[in-house]
């Protein structure tokens, strides 16, 4: 399978080195520095990942991450020189894979790539005792089917793939495709109904734990 990766990078100096790199890892990296022509590529091709700049012309990185997310649910890494922890933490609450600020090690890139790729291509993941299947967006539990909506589906995925880490309503929702002026209510219904379906005790879950003023947590 070819693994393609998009590339949004406006110095054209950095692009090219980041194109050349990874084609020695036999990865395809297409790249673009405008927003548009990454937005119109993406709606015309199939990408596995896709690695963001933040200072770009003419459009917000982050600005740019939400039209990205609202396409195609892709993993996205953000490359940038803006390395505070602000714009970390912002990052990571819209849903980034990872956060490399600039200047990094270019193999690095490589090994993030790679170890995003290999979770998220995975077609089949076994995690505690549900068994997911990604490709044809099942969810099973000792080979018993559960009957998950789209909705629930992503929120549990989005959940195990950070298992036993602390997951805000925010993140949640830049995760799946939500409207993003969801109600944070109606994320619990979801979670409520997810808890129901996996026969997850909502006042002592076992799976998914709630974390007051914050989010949840899928403990394995």
């Amino acid at each position: 399978m070819t693994r393609k990766i998009l590339l949004i990078e406006d110095d054209l100096q950095i692009q090219k080195f980041i194109v050349d790199y990874l084609a020695d890892y036999h990865f395809e990296c297409i790249a673009f520095s405008m927003p548009t022509d990454a937005l119109n590529a993406l709606n015309k091709e199939d990408f596995q990942l896709v690695i963001l700049d933040l200072m770009l012309p003419g459009m917000d990185g982050f600005d740019l991450f939400k039209k990205i997310k609202s396409i195609k649910d892709l993993p996205i890494i953000i490359s940038s020189a803006r390395g505070d922890i602000g714009n970390k933490i912002h990052g990571f609450e819209l849903g980034a894979e990872d956060y490399l600020a600039k200047p990094y090690e270019p193999r690095e890139l490589v090994l993030r790539i790679e170890h995003i790729l290999k979770r998220t291509l995975s077609k089949k993941v076994k995690i505690a005792e549900f068994e997911i299947d990604k490709e044809n967006r099942t969810v099973s539990i000792d080979d018993f089917p559960i009957d998950f909506t789209k909705i629930e589906f992503e929120i549990f995925c989005f959940l195990t793939q950070n298992i036993n880490k602390i997951s805000s309503r925010e993140q949640i929702l830049n995760a799946t495709s939500l409207d993003e002026n969801t109600k944070n209510r109606t994320i619990d219904m979801h979670i409520s109904n997810i808890r129901y379906k996996i026969g997850d005790d909502s006042k002592n879950p076992k799976y998914i734990k709630s974390v007051w003023g914050v989010g949840y947590k899928f403990v394995g």
